[in-house]
């Protein structure tokens, strides 16, 4: 597992998609998960410590968690299928560890208000560069794909600020 942090949330401006953008320690890899326009508030509220007066969602998953007696420990995006991401959190509970399965989007707005780690598996990096390479079917091609790479890796969280 490679430890990664959001390095920001950016608007594809094709698709009008929300655009979550991890990186680890090295900035050697950059993880770019397209997400919901809901996800992508919830996660610019973490980020951006803002306060509800009432518990959103992901607010109210970590109270019941506590309540329960549970603690988020961390949460890791283990696998791709299909075009489709899977991630687990990573609780503990009085029993031990224990593991359920989770959106990305939800398991790192549920990271960011626990302040916990966030892993992504080598295999789901290793594949999302054989993407990126286009070895598989590419949404965008040539000259515009690595232009969209380029861009992507000299992000700065400015430029990263998601309008809400």
């Amino acid at each position: 597992m490679v430890e990664m942090s959001v390095f920001g949330l950016a608007l594809d401006e094709e698709s009008q998609m929300p655009i979550l953008i991890l990186k680890d320690d090295t900035d050697d890899t950059i993880f770019p998960i397209w997400i919901g326009a809901l996800e992508a508030m919830a996660i610019s509220l973490a980020l951006n410590k803002v306060e509800m007066a009432r518990p959103m969602t992901h607010d109210l998953m970590m109270s019941l968690c506590t309540r329960l007696g549970a603690a988020l420990t961390g949460i890791e995006i283990i696998a791709v299928r299909e075009g489709m991401y899977y991630a687990e959190l990573v609780l503990q509970t009085a029993e031990g560890e224990k593991r359920v399965d989770c959106r990305p989007s939800d398991s790192i707005a549920l990271a960011l208000r626990a302040k916990v780690p966030i892993r992504v598996a080598q295999e789901v990096l290793d594949l999302n560069k054989t993407l990126q390479q286009g070895t598989f079917q590419e949404v965008v091609k040539g000259e515009d794909s690595e232009k969209w790479t380029e861009i992507l890796s000299k992000y700065n969280l400015d430029d990263l600020k998601y309008k809400m």
